[in-house]
């Protein structure tokens, strides 16, 4: 599976992704929905299984750590499932490990959103704010990431200047 696809489901005040194959800026889209309703809405517990999932780029921890940091701020739960060593080493490796609670075991998917799966694209002006976004956490959250990611901030801020202008 080259493309990742993301399921999200929503009971009440609980959520519940799913990732399955490569975990990208690809599919990242369902995650980012999920992180901007979480800032409108009253919710105590999410989980995100990782156990099908072979990979994630910075765009897409950085969506995570999103969710992570309004979790924080809504004082809910957000634990990360079934992650093999590569998957958590990625998120250590950007100082994020520290934001999530780690258990093993069966996640129970709700009813999945319609719109969760997707091998879709987003638009370039979305593409170019979630990645922008996406980085920007990761530098807030740990300082060793600004070194990583200054000079992408710097180029998609630019990108989407030139977008804007349009």
């Amino acid at each position: 599976m080259a493309n990742g696809e993301v399921f999200v489901s929503g009971e009440e005040d609980h959520f519940a992704v799913k990732v399955a194959g490569r975990a990208t800026f690809e599919c990242v889209a369902p995650l980012r929905d999920l992180a901007g309703k979480l800032d409108n809405i009253s919710f105590s517990k999410v989980d995100i299984d990782l156990g099908g999932c072979l990979g994630m780029d910075s765009t897409f921890m950085g969506v995570l750590a999103m969710m992570a940091l309004r979790a924080k701020k809504a004082k809910a739960v957000i634990t990360v499932w079934n992650a093999d060593d590569m998957n958590k080493n990625l998120l250590a490796g950007l100082g994020l490990k520290k934001l999530f609670q780690y258990q093993d075991g069966v996640v129970e998917m709700g009813q999945v959103n319609a719109d969760s799966n997707t091998g879709v694209p987003l638009g370039k002006l979305e593409n170019a704010t979630t990645v922008l976004e996406a980085h920007k956490t990761l530098m807030d959250v740990d300082s060793d990431n600004v070194a990583k990611f200054e000079k992408v901030v710097e180029f998609v801020q630019k990108d989407l200047d030139k977008l804007n202008e349009k």
